[in-house]
């Protein structure tokens, strides 16, 4: 593996949300399948279930995006001539579009920042 148990590398929250890996050791992969968890590090074994995000990060997503994407929406009602209920599934595909892809990565920051901040679950 070639890392010595307590000298890990110290990663940045956004390059392991951008590569959904072990905040730990960068190695592992942190989703078994699209938002599942995996129990453990498959590299240095960190326990990933105490990494517990809750539902953080889908309520920043939530505020985020309803604060880019109303305005957006609203220039767009202003400016595009669509009858008024073509504008609901268009906003509501791209703010789901959005919100599944961006969801991912999310989930990986936080735990990555929880992993970084809280220094009594650290574990093995």
């Amino acid at each position: 593996m070639g890392f010595v148990t307590g000298n890990w590398p110290r990663l940045s929250p956004v390059s392991v949300a951008a590569r959904a890996c072990c905040p730990r050791c960068g190695r592992g992969r942190l989703h078994l399948g699209f938002l599942t968890m995996a129990p453990l590090c498959e590299a240095c074994g960190l326990d990933l279930v105490r990494q517990d995000t809750g539902d953080g990060p889908a309520v920043f997503l939530i505020f985020v995006l309803g604060f880019l994407v109303v305005p957006a929406a609203l220039y767009v009602a202003m400016h595009v001539e669509w009858p008024l209920w073509t504008h609901a599934p268009v906003c509501g595909v791209v703010i789901l579009a959005l919100t599944v892809g961006m969801l991912r990565p999310a989930k990986a920051s936080a735990i990555a920042l929880h992993y970084r901040h809280r220094r009594s679950d650290r574990g093995v």
